[in-house]
């Protein structure tokens, strides 16, 4: 399972995306540019003490991206169409989020293999990207049993 995050813009998130995958043992993968410099240095400062044990793989781009072929990339979007609690995950997924500002461009969207919606309550309009990932990937941890050991 891996976490991919599409052109982040809040250098914050990232690194709470970064200490997320570190904690539970996920590779995260960053799809550029970013909204902020982005350099190994500046992975580790937004990462703080949990840069070093978490996977980082940079991409150029999405063209990059999707070359790379890592798995069944699972688009969580606000334009999605399977609730999260009926979307059966499997281990390979690549559970993809976009842009804070933006999500992604349409051409994200329509590559996506399965696209996902976390419900929310009515007029509401999105959770921070972070806690949408944390809540994704938590979810398709525990249906795939890939949580790490207590």
């Amino acid at each position: 399972m891996l976490l991919a995050l599409f052109q982040p813009d809040i250098p914050q998130n990232l690194g709470a995306a970064l200490r997320l995958g570190a904690c539970l043992d996920v590779g995260i993968h960053v799809i550029e540019p970013c909204g902020f410099p982005l350099s190994d240095k500046a992975i580790r400062r937004a990462a703080m003490d949990y840069g070093d044990p978490a996977e980082v793989t940079r991409h150029a781009g999405w063209a990059d991206f999707a070359a790379a072929g890592l798995g069944r990339i699972v688009l969580f979007t606000t334009r999605g169409a399977t609730p999260l609690h009926d979307f059966a995950f499997s281990p390979n997924d690549v559970l993809l989020f976009g842009r804070e500002s933006a999500g992604v461009p349409d051409e994200v969207h329509e590559a996506a293999d399965e696209r996902v919606i976390i419900p929310l309550s009515p007029g509401r309009r999105s959770f921070n990207v972070t806690v949408s990932a944390a809540i994704g990937l938590s979810e398709a941890l525990r249906q795939t049993g890939l949580f790490p050991a207590a």
